[in-house]
């Protein structure tokens, strides 16, 4: 018997959409509905504090859509994503989406989504920790020892991840969120939006920077907090 129960929410600002999701999630065992919102401004107040397992999300929404909100939610919440318009499948796939699901949506298509959601999370909690990550640089799938990774800085379109037997940083075409996911909370922690370090890796603390050689990470006001904490438990 499946024990996994996923906790999930709903956004979508049509309410027809929003009740017959909701239905789908009554009658489905192993999820449970903690919320469920007509925008994705209503949703980010409460899920910001309290987030969910798996996120059922519309993408044509007024003033901030699904995609755009996609980046802000937490990083273990996985997204569905619902939408009238099949262009935006590749968009959805962009951000990890776990699965698209196209309006009308059946009972059988949902059903579908929600068991490879629950599977990806039963995959998860039983795996042994990662010792490795795979990222498409020049076209190559390029395999990263995570022992090697000293930090990763985030730009514009892309990252820059810097290792310890590399002189010149491994370029790839994805964002810092999607790094972020790739990346066991054991060994890494994200210290500024441009910024994520290796905690062992972190030898030198200069005025509040972390340094690695010649370069000085920046730690900012929003994790400084637990970036503390780490050090506290620590000394």
């Amino acid at each position: 018997m499946r024990e996994t129960i996923l906790s999930c929410a709903i956004v979508d600002d049509e309410p027809l959409a929003l009740s017959l999701l909701e239905s789908y999630v009554n009658k489905t065992s192993f999820l449970s509905l903690n919320g469920k919102y007509s925008s994705a401004i209503q949703a980010m107040k409460n899920l910001t504090e309290n987030p969910v397992d798996l996120l059922f999300l519309d993408i044509q929404m007024p003033e901030l859509n699904g995609l755009e909100y996609s980046k802000m939610v937490d990083k273990h919440t996985r997204i569905i994503f619902t939408t009238a318009f099949e262009q935006y499948a590749l968009d959805g796939y962009r951000v990890n989406a776990l699965d698209y699901l196209l309006k009308p949506i059946s009972y059988v298509d949902f059903l579908e989504a929600a068991n490879k959601a629950v599977q990806w999370f039963e995959r998860v909690s039983t795996q042994d920790e990662i010792d490795c990550i795979y990222v498409k640089s020049d076209y190559k799938l390029l395999q990263i020892e995570l022992k090697k990774i000293l930090y990763i800085e985030g730009l514009k379109d892309y990252i820059k991840i810097y290792t310890e037997d590399n002189a010149r940083p491994i370029l790839s075409l994805m964002s810092m969120k999607s790094m972020e996911e790739l990346l066991p909370d054991s060994k890494f922690m994200r210290v500024h939006r441009s910024f994520i370090v290796q905690k062992d890796k972190i030898k030198i603390i200069d005025r509040g920077r972390i340094v690695f050689e010649k370069a000085y990470i920046p730690v900012s006001d929003s994790y400084k907090q637990a970036f503390q904490k780490y050090l506290d438990e620590r000394s």
